[in-house]
């Protein structure tokens, strides 16, 4: 185990002047600078870690965060961990050693931050967990995400009602057909994954054991479905095996997939394997993030649903957080009960989704989210 010293703060500060140069080869991206602010409130520099650039909303969620910080007054300092987790250990590290007085982070592993931020906390920084609970420690004082349950259940409830299934009683509706999906989870060192996978089976479960709908592969457990990283790549790979083993005289007719990425993936082993013409459409395929790429899928018929999660708004409120917390003051929140990280209940504020298809792809149009010049 590495020995960690603590040092005073006259030797912090050269330290942290050595550093501003040496943004370290992790994916770091300063904005603002990154000058030792040893005083919180206006003018302290806020650290923000996000998990990776492979994802556009992540890029988005970094960039609103760093603009919205500014506009409050705020220096920031942004860096994005390329999906490994020790580059974003080091990374928090570093707004340690510069002294920043507030993280917010946007962990890669859930639990893999315990003793960095440990150190956060002897330092006097203020955690915010954004979107990805934090888990396994204490020093985590907020949590900003959406309703992450509500989302799985938007992405249930639309496979079932896509195929004419009755959301309430669990019957098979009109025609009396049973159907064929396939499930996907999200990455499984995210707290997140198990709260999308929960809130699709809770609307899922009753038609599976009914038998209207028939998972063909079998694999009906999240541990069964869980996709590392959300990678799209790893998605592919597996509905290219799910397709070969299962599907030889059968067709698919859904599948659960809880992120766009995911769903770009599983559309393109579709695709490989003949779907998408008039004679073999495309499966109902779920998705989440509103990824540009993915809407414009949804146009061309090929990914169904996505559910949009405005991270403007997200940003806003970790802003109205962040500034609370640098100025002694209580952040306004509108869940004390339901997040437990194993340590602690972290007080969050949750966002409502929105379910997205064909029919009201222009709401993203209307919000301003993308343009319609973006969507032709």
């Amino acid at each position: 185990m590495r020995t960690r010293t603590h040092l005073t703060p006259a030797v912090a500060a050269v330290t942290a002047t050595l550093l501003v140069g040496l943004l370290t080869a992790c994916g770091q991206e300063a904005r603002g600078g990154s000058r030792y602010q040893p005083d919180a409130g206006k003018g302290s520099t806020v650290g923000i870690a996000m998990p990776t650039k492979s994802s556009e909303r992540w890029i988005t969620d970094g960039q609103n965060m760093a603009e919205q910080f500014e506009a409050a007054g705020y220096r920031t300092d942004l860096q994005y961990g390329d999906n490994k987790v020790e580059n974003q250990v080091a990374q928090i590290e570093n707004m340690i050693t510069k002294g920043h007085r507030l993280l917010v982070v946007a962990p890669i592993d859930g639990s893999a931050l315990t003793d960095v931020l440990r150190r956060a906390h002897e330092s006097g920084a203020k955690v915010i967990s954004y979107d990805r609970l934090v888990l396994g420690t204490e020093h985590v004082d907020a949590y900003a995400s959406f309703d992450n349950e509500r989302v799985g259940e938007l992405q249930g409830g639309y496979l079932v009602e896509a195929l004419g299934l009755d959301e309430e009683s669990g019957e098979s509706g009109e025609s009396g057909e049973t159907y064929s999906v396939e499930l996907f989870a999200g990455s499984p060192d995210d707290n997140n994954t198990r709260y999308f996978w929960d809130g699709a089976m809770n609307v899922l479960e009753p038609h599976i054991e009914a038998g209207h709908l028939v998972v063909g592969s079998g694999q009906t457990r999240m541990s069964q479905a869980t996709t590392l990283r959300w990678d799209g790549g790893t998605a592919q790979k597996r509905m290219d095996d799910l397709i070969s083993r299962h599907y030889g005289s059968t067709t698919v007719d859904g599948v659960l997939s809880p992120y766009d990425g995911i769903s770009i993936g599983v559309i393109s082993a579709l695709r490989s394997a003949g779907y998408g013409t008039e004679a073999r459409p495309y499966p109902v395929v779920t998705g989440q993030d509103a990824e540009l790429a993915s809407i414009k899928s949804i146009l061309a018929e090929g990914q169904t649903q996505t559910v949009f999660k405005d991270t403007r708004k997200l940003a806003e409120q970790a802003v109205l957080m962040g500034d609370a917390l640098l100025n002694d003051e209580e952040p306004e929140f509108n869940n004390t009960t339901d997040y437990d990280n194993g340590e602690k209940v972290v007080p969050a504020y949750l966002l409502e989704p929105v379910s997205v298809d064909a029919s009201n792809v222009d709401l993203l149009v209307e919000e301003g989210y993308y343009s319609a010049e973006q969507l032709s």
